[in-house]
């Protein structure tokens, strides 16, 4: 251990309750829920202090079959949430998409709208691809693939004629 680093039960120590402690157990040993989530619980369960002294990290690590680096993520996850064993076990809700839709409101209701005006000269009706083209030849809408027109307008129930 590096000299002025305090260990993992001093930093962030995990205090349970009664009631926490034995849904945890509960988590554990009964019900099928996904791996992660009970590895967590095992770890919160060996670096609890209220049932007495806890192990080393090592000892608690090979206890739960996980790393040591897993030990201190689920005790700083612990401290981040408040102590709610519920959110420290449970898989983390993504905020947002990682790339935003370039499918707007504002976008959705121009592409509605050309699909449902009079075709261009020479084509009797509008195609996904012939819808491509024309939204690339518009500057203020994004370019879309046909197959995200077709999801747009599948969505609006708007069918091409």
């Amino acid at each position: 251990m590096r000299t002025g680093v305090m260990p993992l039960e001093k930093k962030r120590p995990v205090r349970l309750t009664g009631e926490d402690r034995e849904w945890l157990e509960r988590v554990v040993r009964t019900g099928v829920r996904p791996a992660s989530m009970i590895r967590r619980a095992r770890v919160l369960l060996e670096l609890d202090t209220s049932v007495g002294e806890v192990a080393s990290r090592p000892v608690i690590a090979a206890r739960a079959g996980v790393s040591i680096e897993t030990l201190r993520l689920v005790a700083m996850r612990f401290a981040e949430t408040g102590g709610d064993v519920h959110a420290t076990i449970a898989r983390k809700k993504r905020d947002l998409p990682p790339v935003p839709s370039p499918v707007t409101g504002e976008v959705e209701a121009r592409l509605i709208a050309l699909a449902c005006s009079q075709p261009p000269p020479g084509h009797a009706r509008w195609s996904l691809r012939l819808l491509e083209k024309h939204v690339a030849l518009i500057e203020d809408i994004p370019d879309l693939d046909h197959s995200t027109i077709g999801r747009v307008l599948k969505k609006r129930n708007c069918v091409l004629t």
